[in-house]
């Protein structure tokens, strides 16, 4: 890890954020060790950074950004459920485990996730270009923003939208 001001070629935050999360999901329903944790964390984190590996343009944030979508959308991830089978979960207990529909973006500066088609977008972690991350940055991503609400087993989004009105 360099300390190096400017743009940041690796994308160690960025990853630990989106495993952090997926993690979480699974750890609040009950079913998971934490030492099964321990070992999807790591085939997660493996499996992005192999995934990213030339798909990661920290001038250009938004190229690629599509090919780095982990997206749960009545089919699971090929990513997760690699990384899920690891320890031993199947496709159908991953299904029990995390929502049905949930879009997770990894760019670089930004991961952020929506559960439901119509969701609110919610960041989990954000960095500037200009900044380095910070480590309380990087190691925030255990706590959920966005109301801390997870919405998990849930299919419709929350009520919350916003309307505007043109004449």
């Amino acid at each position: 890890q360099s300390q190096r001001r400017g743009p940041r070629p690796d994308m160690a935050p960025e990853i630990a954020a989106a495993v952090g999360f997926v993690s979480s999901l699974l750890r609040t329903r009950g079913c998971v060790s934490e030492q099964q944790l321990q070992v999807f964390s790591g085939a997660l984190r493996e499996a992005l950074a192999e995934h990213y590996k030339h798909h990661w343009f920290p001038e250009k944030p938004f190229k690629g950004s599509g090919y780095r979508c982990i997206r749960i959308n009545h089919k699971m991830d090929p990513i997760i459920s690699k990384a899920a089978s690891q320890i031993g979960l199947s496709l159908p207990q991953l299904y029990q485990l995390l929502p049905s529909e949930l879009t997770l973006w990894v760019d670089p500066y930004e991961v952020s996730y929506r559960i439901g088609e119509d969701g609110s977008i919610c960041v989990l972690y954000e960095a500037t270009a200009s900044k380095p991350a910070t480590s309380k940055a990087a190691s925030s991503y255990g706590m959920l923003t966005c109301k801390n609400q997870l919405m998990l087993g849930r299919t419709s989004p929350s009520k919350n939208y916003i309307m505007t009105v043109s004449s």
